[in-house]
């Protein structure tokens, strides 16, 4: 039988783990603490940048990301119809990438070949 991840333990142990670092390394933290604070203060709403937050999580395999902005996407109104979507671009993204890079794959052959 597959066991699932405990989704809201890996979020609260990311959101402790920074807090930890971030003992051990307040500058960092507050540059990081900066950044997020930088891109909330224009542009896409929050719950955009959430669904985004998703589909970024799952094509940098970052586990940590997923539970965190899962819920945050939750929070600010997302429906599973609007991150099913936002998980869709997510692998139509991965999948046109890995498209591009078989097509350089291809043309590398071809390289080697006329050498």
């Amino acid at each position: 039988m597959t066991q699932f991840a405990d989704w809201k333990a890996i979020g609260t142990h990311t959101k402790k783990s920074f807090g930890k670092l971030g003992k051990n390394h307040p500058k960092m933290l507050e540059a990081y603490g900066n950044l997020d604070e930088a891109i909330n203060a224009e542009g896409l709403d929050a719950k955009t940048k959430e669904l985004i937050a998703i589909a970024v999580a799952v094509t940098t395999r970052c586990e940590s990301c997923i539970a965190v902005h899962t819920e945050k996407a939750l929070a600010a109104g997302a429906s599973d119809a609007e991150i099913a979507g936002a998980l869709a671009t997510a692998i139509s993204l991965n999948a046109g990438a890995t498209y591009a890079y078989a097509l350089r794959a291809m043309e590398a052959v071809e390289q080697h070949k006329g050498e």
